[in-house]
C-alpha cells in the first residue's frame, strides 16, 4: 500500500491527482510483480472526496465545483454546523464518496482519454492523505 500526501490551498478546491496516483500504482505493481488488476484509491478523510472527471477542459472542474457548491452551500442551516461549521463538506464527501476502484493494465491506471482522478477539497486548506492499493 502506498500513501500520498496532498496539500490543499483553498477552502473548496478540485485538484487533479492522476499523476500521483499513477506513480503509486506503478510502484505497487513493481513491488507485487503484477501488471493487471484494480487500484483501490481511498481518501482518509470525511470532508473531501474523490471522483473521475474530464481533465482536458479546465472549465469542467470549474463547473463541478460550482455545482457542488450549489447543491451543498456552506452555512445553509445544517444541524451538523452547530458542531464545527463544515456540514457542507461532509455532504460532498457522502455524495461523491472517498474512494474509487480503477482498472490497472500494463502496470498503469486504465483511464479513458479525457479522464482524470481528482480530489475534491471541501473543507480546506488541509493536508490530505490518500492511500492506494493495487490488487492483482
Amino acid at each position: 500500500m502506498r500513501e500520498i500526501a496532498i496539500s490543499t490551498r483553498r477552502s473548496f478546491e478540485i485538484i487533479d491527482i492522476t499523476g500521483e496516483i499513477n506513480k503509486a500504482v506503478k510502484e505497487e505493481c513493481e513491488e507485487k510483480g503484477v501488471s493487471e488488476g484494480v487500484a483501490f484509491v481511498f481518501a482518509l478523510h470525511a470532508t473531501c472526496a474523490l471522483t473521475i472527471c474530464e481533465s482536458a477542459d479546465p472549465g469542467m472542474m470549474h463547473d463541478l465545483e460550482n455545482k457542488l457548491k450549489e447543491l451543498f452551500p456552506k452555512g445553509a442551516g445544517y444541524e451538523h454546523d452547530r458542531i464545527d461549521g463544515n456540514a457542507h463538506a461532509h455532504l460532498v464527501n457522502s455524495f461523491l464518496k472517498p474512494s474509487l476502484v480503477v482498472p490497472v493494465k500494463n502496470g498503469e491506471l486504465l483511464l479513458g482519454t479525457w479522464q482524470a482522478i481528482v480530489l475534491v477539497e471541501a473543507d480546506g486548506p488541509r493536508k490530505r492523505r490518500i492511500v492506494v492499493e493495487v490488487i492483482g
